[in-house]
């Protein structure tokens, strides 16, 4: 599968901002989907996670509450609605798609088979 984000941009603290993740191929409602970000000098970190259904969702504690993980299924995308951003929001945020992971690979980035390019947040003060 192959993944295509889209959506980032420059926004002040306090904005609200979606992210879309487009899969090609077959089969996108057997991929768990995961978003992760990647702020300069930092390690890529887990942000949200839903599994295939869509039924369930997990997040990164510095997200919860204030970000929202969907997809639609019959359109191959995932979301990942930002609201209330901070500038510790600012990174490049990737999405991935997940195979045959499990749930102790939600939240880690090496659980995933397939990543996308990566679109760029930056979140002034």
């Amino acid at each position: 599968v192959q993944l295509q984000a889209s959506g980032g941009g420059l926004v002040q603290a306090g904005a609200s901002l979606r992210l879309s993740c487009a899969a090609s191929g077959r089969s996108f409602s057997t991929y768990v989907m995961g978003w992760f970000r990647q702020a300069p000098g930092k390690e890529r970190e887990f942000v949200a996670t839903i599994v295939r259904s869509g039924g369930t969702t997990y997040y990164a504690d510095s997200v919860k509450g204030r970000f929202t993980i969907s997809r639609d299924n019959a359109r191959n995308t995932v979301f990942l609605q930002m609201n209330s951003l901070k500038p510790e929001d600012t990174a490049v945020y990737y999405c991935a798609a997940c195979a045959s992971c499990r749930y102790s690979d939600y939240t880690r980035p090496s659980g995933y088979d397939y990543w996308g390019r990566g679109t760029l947040v930056t979140v002034s003060s």
